[in-house]
């Protein structure tokens, strides 16, 4: 038996928890048609092979009609959903893993032109920030269906073989009734908190009686809105006191926060640059003057963290949710004693901030997270090892090479500079991205325990890879600035990685022309409004930075909005010019023949990367597949085999940025899928 505070068991009622690590509710929108399938069933039963105790599915599945998901949801008021639940529980029950599921009506957190188009309900008519409609406040007939929807949606969950349900509180419908913000009702569901929590006493009673008492269900709710007006700190107390004592729940899962904006969402569920485990000791208070069995995930993105989370007795249950997106075998590793092997989570939020821009979550480092079928985690051994030399030690070129190595390849990188990186090495020198560094720290260790090599500070080219005798060539040599984007002047600006790297000094009245919306641009706007600097961003688009999503650009605009830093959308920077000691920049307008003028003494532009790959055109040509991929083998994994040139001695392909400017997910995929094959 291991001494671990982590891996100790947990008695819930009659539920035996083989350790006290969990994956919390969420929703990567995996379902298909609103019901778990294949794809939801395998990442969840990865996780359960891997020894994690309880995953809770769904964040959360809508117990009725008339709470469309804004989002790929599980839809658990179809009696459908009892048959994929069930092969999911058996598959995990089958692996000593228990399940649970989240259940929930949206309330006001959906919108009435989802789905049936049926009228958004709350407590009150007020609109929420985030998803802008505005409710139909309840009425008496609205509040019995919903208790029955909840009790029938439980009970299937029931019927499919789930250990229990948690209900969901905070920001849904739940609470909507609990906040004095969001509920002005009369009669007996409003006023006093008693009244305000008269709903879900309601529907956990009614789940109980349909339920059993060998059927566990807990709440997860915030215990502190931390917004005037709205539940207090003293209020969630007594909250959770009124949950202990009500006999109908078994576990306590409790947040700090709101989440109808952006922002307050974003402190709910922190992203890189914010504290880690900001609501670990709230959560801890909470356990301790209840006394009852407490659950809590907010960034518990490493194992010290979460062992001292239950070591101090402040949870018994510590959500790790984001952090086995990550790294799926997390537990088997803590269990193994390879906790230096866990690829880490960077809280770059990739995974959350793609599902509420209508995509499945996916993780930034991870491209098998979601794709368990397609992409599995784990790497086959080759079956004939082959010499594979990669070009560049970025994202893209580590994981090449990892993914290499892993097969039992003669792994050979080149690298330009004299330590591994490429552009995250430029993003983590802010220090609000400096955890994207271990992106590249896992994979460089990981390729030094695998035994590849490494040539630094050595500018390659088609010589020194054929030097190397290679069966396969890899080109990962990302891409450069573009900024020759204007009619005139193009001379006369800097790039956002001029700003970033230091080889430019950031003026005083500086323009920022944002065209390709990623972080270069908000990065470099951070760093030079830090100065004292005024900055103006501008974009041709008619939203700032939309390639940076809702929830990382919360502490963004938290640092530009305190400072000298406006932002002007829908216009296109077309020339700069000299004007004495300073410069002129005109722009142009998509919608219309309109210009406008700014003098400042400093343009940066961003505009994405263009390839830096004379060294892939290079060798190109002596290729046995001349550079060509085959798309329909790359995607339904299968093995590369075009052979324009019989008498190549080698193949080449390119990744990442050294093809097109995109993302680092992009970069690292291209490298797992084309390399795992190889």
């Amino acid at each position: 038996m291991s001494n671990d505070p982590l891996l100790q068991p947990y008695q819930l009622k009659h539920l035996t928890l083989k350790n006290r690590i969990m994956i919390s509710s969420h929703e990567p929108a995996y379902p298909e048609d609103g019901m778990p399938k294949d794809r939801y069933r395998a990442y969840h039963v990865e996780r359960a092979k891997a020894g994690v105790a309880l995953t809770m599915t769904a964040g959360s599945a809508s117990v009725a009609r008339d709470s469309p998901p804004v989002f790929n949801n599980i839809l658990a008021w179809k009696d459908e959903v009892v048959g994929h639940m069930k092969a999911l529980t058996d598959a995990c029950h089958d692996e000593g893993c228990a399940v649970m599921i989240q259940l929930t009506h949206l309330g006001r957190r959906t919108r009435w032109d989802k789905a049936d188009w049926l009228p958004v309900v709350s407590a009150s008519h007020e609109r929420e920030a985030s998803h802008k409609a505005f409710p139909k406040k309840i009425e008496d007939w609205d509040i019995a269906r919903i208790i029955t929807d909840y009790v029938d949606a439980a009970e299937r969950m029931k019927e499919a073989g789930l250990d229990g349900v948690e209900i969901q509180a905070y920001g849904h419908l739940m609470d909507q009734f609990w906040s004095p913000l969001t509920n002005d009702l009369d009669g007996p569901y409003g006023g006093s908190l008693d009244n305000r929590l008269r709903f879900t006493f309601d529907v956990l009673r009614g789940i109980r009686e349909r339920c059993g008492e060998d059927f566990i269900v807990g709440v997860r709710y915030t215990g502190d809105e931390d917004l005037q007006g709205g539940l207090s700190k003293d209020d969630g107390l007594a909250i959770s006191h009124k949950l202990k004592n009500s006999g109908l729940v078994d576990f306590l899962n409790v947040i700090k926060g709101h989440i109808d904006t952006d922002a307050g969402l974003t402190d709910v569920i922190p992203v890189q640059g914010m504290r880690n485990a900001p609501h670990l000791d709230f959560a801890g208070e909470i356990k301790s003057a209840t006394d009852f069995p407490t659950f809590h995930a907010a960034k518990i993105p490493d194992v010290a963290t979460a062992r001292h989370a239950i070591a101090s007795g402040k949870l018994d249950m510590v959500g790790m949710t984001r952090a086995q997106m990550a790294d799926p075998h997390l537990v088997r590793k803590v269990i193994e004693g390879r906790e230096d092997d866990i690829r880490p989570c960077v809280g770059a939020n990739y995974c959350l901030d793609r599902i509420y821009q209508g995509g499945m979550a996916l993780c930034l480092h991870n491209p098998s997270t979601g794709r368990e079928i397609e992409q599995p985690h784990a790497i086959a051994p080759a079956e004939t090892a082959k010499r594979i030399t990669i070009v560049g030690a970025g994202p893209a070129g580590l994981e090449a090479a990892r993914v290499a190595a892993e097969r039992g390849h003669t792994v050979t990188v080149f690298e330009a500079a004299d330590q591994p990186g490429g552009q995250i090495r430029l993003t983590a020198l802010q220090e609000r991205r400096r955890e994207m560094i271990s992106i590249i720290e896992w994979r460089f260790q990981q390729c030094v325990k695998k035994r590849v090599t490494f040539h630094f500070n050595t500018f390659a080219d088609a010589a020194d890879v054929l030097n190397t005798s290679p069966d396969e060539v890899i080109i990962a040599t990302g891409g450069l600035p573009h900024t020759e984007v204007l009619e005139a002047g193009n001379e006369l600006v800097i790039s956002a990685w001029d700003i970033l790297g230091g080889d430019a000094k950031p003026g005083q009245n500086v323009l920022i022309y944002d065209d390709a919306g990623d972080h270069a641009a908000l990065q470099a706007a951070d760093f030079v409004s830090a100065t004292g600097a005024k900055v103006e961003i501008v974009t041709p688009d008619r939203a700032f930075a939309p390639e940076v999503m809702a929830m990382n650009l919360v502490p963004y605009m938290r640092a530009l909005q305190q400072r000298d830093t406006t932002f002007t959308v829908t216009w296109r920077l077309k020339s700069v010019h000299r004007q004495g000691n300073q410069l002129r920049a005109v722009f142009g307008s998509d919608y219309g023949d309109f210009t406008r003028e700014r003098v400042v003494d400093q343009v940066v532009v961003n505009h994405g990367t263009r390839p830096l790959d004379d060294i892939y055109f290079d060798l190109k040509p002596n290729a046995r597949n001349r550079g060509a991929v085959d798309y329909e083998a790359l995607v339904n994994g299968q093995t590369q085999s075009v052979d324009y040139n019989p008498d190549g001695a080698y193949r080449v392909f390119r990744i990442g940025d050294a093809v097109s400017a995109r993302n680092t997910h992009a970069a690292i995929y291209d490298a797992l899928r084309l390399t795992r094959l190889l």
